[in-house]
């Protein structure tokens, strides 16, 4: 599992790095962190803003930061909850791991990033660690895919 999940971030790292192709997939090692994103304008067309910097946001301001483009969705369960079910376009990186601060300093600090887990404990661990890196637009869902299924928003499943 260790190594599954080493080999994950690796390549995780590898995409990233290498500036692969974009986030339409559900695969954990498919997308690349994009370019810094302050603010952008979404399918509806109005300006949006990414939500404070280290902040839990609910699951429809999150739902909404997904739709905008250059948000990078990170997954930060473990592999196997990962392979389960995820969100769509998700990347999965482990905040458990311990890659995951190594992880981290390869990818733009000034990209926007939407973080979550299973309940909301993870992602706000991991966030914080993005946080003290120098990260300054990273958010993340309360409640976790927990309450984004409750909600009756989708997953991707196997």
């Amino acid at each position: 599992m260790i190594h599954r999940t080493r080999v994950a971030l690796v390549a995780f790292a590898a995409a990233s790095l290498l500036g692969a192709a974009g986030c339409s997939g559900g695969s954990s090692t498919a997308g690349t962190a994009p370019a810094p994103n302050t603010a952008g304008t979404g399918a509806s067309g109005a300006s949006w803003t990414a939500p404070q910097n280290g902040t839990e946001v609910d699951v429809p301001t999150f739902a909404s930061a997904l739709t905008q483009p250059g948000v990078t969705l990170l997954d930060v369960r473990t592999l196997a909850e990962f392979a389960a079910g995820h969100l769509k376009a998700a990347q999965n990186l482990d905040v458990n791991s311990p890659d995951f601060a190594a992880t981290l300093k390869t990818l733009p600090k000034d990209a926007v990033y939407a973080v979550y887990c299973r309940t909301g404990h993870r992602s706000g661990t991991a966030v914080a660690q993005m946080v003290d890196l120098g990260f300054t637009r990273v958010f993340h869902l309360a409640g976790g895919i927990t309450a984004w299924q409750a909600s009756g928003q989708s997953v991707v499943q196997p």
